[in-house]
């Protein structure tokens, strides 16, 4: 089959179109051919490199994976049918992998399971004509999802829900702060705040996505780059008579954790799920304990999350943001647009 393949970390040459053997699929295990993979910035991490982290080069990228069962390995049809699924059933990958035996795991929180990985993290993903997964990472999707908007959803939905649900626990009439509206997290993240009856600011970096911003459900928009963000709140406080926000959502780092921390109200939360201006940052304690600030860390989340996701897609209470759809064969390019911010939602590579 044909695959990119990360052999060594660095720029978008290190990216390599290979040939290798079809992967055979094992116990309790199917092979699916991919159809639609979504592209994350985890997917630019792994092919530059992250300090204090070993990727298992040789590594095929590509997190968000959905396709069709292609074969089954022994014990995997019989199971399958059980849920109505059979060769050349449409199916969503869960990109976490967990050992499914731990306390964590079983307590329905995969991300604290000392075996947690990802897909195109921790082992091979979805930029390749087959992939293989065992039995409980495969999920049917809602009935007519168009499998590129449905590869749109799993790591930033599961990730976005987790922050609203379990961390933040979002109640209805609070103001939220979510920075870089455009991002795939933050696409999520606005919607899902606005189903759970709270009120959203945001933050983009181009004109062409404020309308974007507001047509998911966005209150305000602040176009960071030709507005002072500091000032541009200030205003916003004004007019809803407020000296703050309940809740900061801010996977960006480095460059915007003083603004969404100086943004927050007496009590106020924290919540970060990334760092992708860079993750060293200055934390001023006399302000944390002072106004009762919480930090919340957060990675991912469990399958039953992602099954509680795709049932709001099915009712049309969510949908999947996608902004360009491309070849496999352009995956450079592809990662180069969403490393280089020029997206709103999810760039997506399919198979022809």
């Amino acid at each position: 089959m044909k695959a990119w393949r990360i052999h060594e970390h660095g720029g978008p040459e290190v990216l390599k179109r290979v040939e290798v053997a079809d992967p055979i699929p094992g116990p309790m295990e199917v092979r699916v051919r991919v159809q639609a993979v979504g592209l994350n910035h985890l997917d630019v991490w792994a092919r530059k490199g992250v300090p204090g982290f070993k990727f298992p080069l040789p590594l095929i990228p590509g997190c968000d994976i959905c396709g069709v069962i292609d074969s089954f390995g022994p014990g995997s049809e019989k199971a399958l049918a059980k849920e109505g699924l059979i060769q050349g059933s449409d199916v969503i990958l869960n990109p976490v992998v967990s050992c499914d035996r731990c306390e964590a795991c079983l307590g329905g929180f995969q991300p604290l399971c000392k075996s947690f990985g990802i897909l195109g993290e921790t082992q091979d993903g979805g930029c390749a004509d087959y992939v293989i997964a065992p039995l409980s990472q495969v999920i049917a999707p809602p009935a007519g999802l168009d499998l590129a908007e449905a590869a749109a959803l799993p790591i930033p939905f599961v990730t976005a829900w987790t922050m609203v649900t379990r961390k933040a626990q979002i109640k209805p009439g609070q103001w939220v702060l979510v920075q870089a509206g455009g991002s795939g997290v933050s696409v999520a993240l606005i919607q899902m705040i606005k189903l759970l009856g709270a009120n959203v600011i945001t933050t983009v970096g181009d004109d062409s996505k404020i309308q974007k911003a507001h047509d998911l459900g966005a209150d305000f928009v602040i176009q960071y780059k030709s507005q002072s963000f500091k000032e541009e709140l200030k205003k916003i406080f004004v007019q809803i008579g407020r000296k703050g926000c309940d809740i900061a959502f801010d996977h960006v780092g480095a460059s915007s954790f003083q603004d969404s921390m100086r943004a927050l109200a007496w009590g106020g939360k924290f919540v970060t799920c990334g760092a992708t201006s860079g993750a060293e940052v200055s934390l001023d304690l006399k302000a944390l304990f002072f106004k009762n600030i919480s930090v919340l860390g957060s990675t991912m989340g469990s399958k039953a999350d992602l099954i509680q996701v795709l049932e709001l897609v099915k009712q049309k209470k969510l949908h999947g943001v996608v902004d360009t759809v491309l070849p496999m064969e352009k995956l450079p390019e592809a990662l180069a647009r969403l490393e280089d911010r020029r997206v709103f939602g999810k760039i997506v590579v399919t198979n022809s």
